[in-house]
């Protein structure tokens, strides 16, 4: 470990050279003063004190308002403050005590004292920096842990997406597009990077549930009847209970999202008729997102629809389908869709 850094702080300099010569004999400390708290504060701005030993009586501003200051800059909350001063009254130790003073020492300073505190206090620092160096390192343990969780998680939703795009024909760039859309919608309703890089990600499991719809109904090229779609509309639930089984943050909310993005506005969507802020932000988001991008894809059995008539069904069902919110956001962002819609082209 590096040496330990003292500051001295006293309006004396005869206590300066003082207490630093008797401070010399510390081994693996350097040893700094300041004549002048204000000047201290700008030390201590600059460099990183393992122990001050704080003059109380100094003029213009005293160690209690210095220990104020100082324990108010970042980091500074538990490095180690002698007091020292000639007033030894109750009021000021009690003051000084509620201020976090740690240690007291009484003028004229006993060389042999002086000693024995500063070598525990030094040994209390040093105890306090090897916790944080364990604690940093755990911390970063945890942030790789979780990188590798994130890095499963991703390659895990990869998986059942190209899993899906096997049986399910309305693929292509569909989910690339629709959940570039979903980006758009977070950033301009406010969400942060975080939030919008795990809708991102997550938003392609949408429709995952599909996985667990027959053939004959997924395939089906024409309208479903009333049977057909009871089946059809399960796949929310479907890719719900594959997702939820997983701990990690993306496939839970991808779960949420496979869930909830058939819910509608007023009420009457599935599958638990859920109704404006009942239903998940993230669901309500990929709603709008996922309607549009089909609502604009042709298929075997459609043609697209013009950004136009997209763009107005939207506006219309703004209220019913659709939180208004994430169609206003939506909307907020049209020139990042229109880049996104044509960089992401079918068959290209």
């Amino acid at each position: 470990m590096s040496n330990m850094n003292i500051l001295i702080v006293d309006d004396d300099k005869t206590n300066l050279s003082l207490f630093s010569h008797m401070l010399a004999q510390v081994p693996e400390t350097s040893i700094s003063t300041c004549p002048d708290a204000r000047q201290a504060l700008d030390w201590c701005q600059q460099h990183a004190p393992d122990l001050i030993l704080l003059d109380y009586m100094m003029p213009g501003m005293d160690g209690l308002d210095f220990l104020s200051r100082f324990r108010a800059m970042p980091g500074q909350e538990m490095t180690p403050v002698i007091m020292i001063t000639a007033d030894m009254g109750l009021q000021v130790r009690h003051t000084a005590l509620q201020m976090s003073a740690n240690d007291f020492l009484s003028k004229p300073v006993n060389r042999i004292e002086l000693l024995a505190r500063v070598k525990n206090m030094l040994t209390m620092r040093r105890s306090q920096l090897a916790m944080n160096q364990k604690i940093d390192t755990l911390a970063e343990q945890v942030d790789q842990q979780t990188r590798h969780s994130d890095t499963l998680a991703l390659n895990s939703v990869d998986l059942l997406a190209r899993a899906a795009g096997y049986r399910d024909p309305e693929t292509g760039e569909h989910l690339t597009r629709m959940a570039n859309y979903t980006r758009i919608i977070a950033a301009r309703m406010g969400l942060g990077s975080q939030e919008q890089e795990l809708l991102l990600n997550a938003a392609p499991m949408h429709d995952i549930g599909k996985m667990g719809i027959p053939d004959h109904i997924l395939l089906k090229p024409g309208r479903l009847d009333e049977e057909e779609l009871k089946v059809m509309r399960m796949h929310a639930r479907i890719g719900a209970d594959i997702l939820v089984a997983s701990p990690t943050p993306l496939l839970q909310t991808a779960s949420q999202i496979a869930l909830t993005h058939h819910e509608k506005w007023d009420g009457s969507g599935y599958p638990n008729g859920l109704k404006g802020e009942e239903i998940p932000l993230y669901g309500r988001i990929v709603a709008v997102a996922d309607v549009f991008d089909a609502l604009t894809s042709s298929r075997p059995y459609k043609k697209g629809w013009s950004l136009e008539q997209a763009s107005q069904y939207l506006r219309e069902h703004s209220g019913t389908h659709f939180d208004p919110r994430c169609v206003d956001a939506f909307f907020a962002g049209w020139e990042e869709v229109l880049e996104i819609f044509n960089r992401y082209q079918d068959g290209q």
